[in-house]
């Protein structure tokens, strides 16, 4: 695994419109953040895959039942791009999240990621949770949330590493969203390479008639037909 301390190129973050995002995120309940990574940084997150001293766990999901493929936890010290990606995409989607926290009468977060790792330490949730996630044909993630601890940070961004319809078929992302006293809400992305969407991790809030209201967000991949599709997972906050 790499360890340069060399400043990480992220130029695409630069250009984001977070006032269109968030407007995106209210509206739909998820985001495109467009391409953030170069393919050489994807590539680069796809052979770490295979760097056992990288990781602190490895989960085979079909042995828990959570879908067919495997995931991994970075370890500490973090990769710089992962480091880099948590750290300055963090303040804008905590202008967010503290807006929503606003709305829904919820404790608000620090505005620098490294002062929310403070609170995750403070709680007892010290494992870094960002992961990178691979599946082969009829690979598939169940519906879940990513909710480690009693500290949630409550937006998550992930990054797809490989081409769709190149380096895979099918493996759609897959939002839902559970609409009180109505049926739930499938919405469906297919990002391009090195493209991020960000996204709930548990809820967020939405405007009812009189006031603002919890709809709860679960996340997960349909079935990969054919190839292999690669995704790194930013999660915020630490795990227990």
């Amino acid at each position: 695994m790499t360890t340069t301390t060399a400043p990480v190129d992220l130029p695409a973050l630069e250009r984001l419109d977070w006032d269109a995002i968030a407007r995106r995120l209210d509206a739909e309940g998820y985001a495109s953040l467009g391409p953030l990574l170069a393919p050489e940084q994807c590539r680069a997150m796809i052979d770490v895959f295979d760097e056992d001293g990288a990781f602190r766990s490895t989960i085979d999901m079909a042995r828990l039942s959570f879908g067919e493929g495997r995931y991994r936890y970075f370890a500490n010290p973090l990769p710089p791009l992962v480091t880099a990606l948590r750290t300055r995409l963090y303040p804008p989607l905590a202008a967010i999240a503290n807006r929503w926290a606003g709305v829904l009468g919820e404790p608000t977060f620090p505005e620098d990621h490294a002062r929310l790792l403070d609170r995750c330490a403070a709680a007892g949730q010290t494992r870094p949770t960002p992961l990178v996630l691979r599946y082969g044909p009829t690979g598939y993630n169940c519906l879940h949330q990513d909710v480690y601890g009693d500290l949630t940070f409550p937006l998550q961004v992930l990054v797809m590493l490989n081409t769709p319809d190149v380096d895979f078929t099918g493996g759609e992302s897959v939002f839902v969203e559970q609409r009180p006293r109505q049926q739930s809400r499938p919405m469906v992305a297919r990002p391009g390479l090195g493209e991020a969407i960000v996204f709930p991790v548990r809820h967020r809030p939405k405007l009812g008639a009189r006031r603002y209201h919890r709809v709860q967000m679960r996340h997960g991949v349909s079935a990969v037909h054919s190839g292999n599709r690669h995704v790194l997972g930013v999660i915020f906050h630490d795990a227990r």
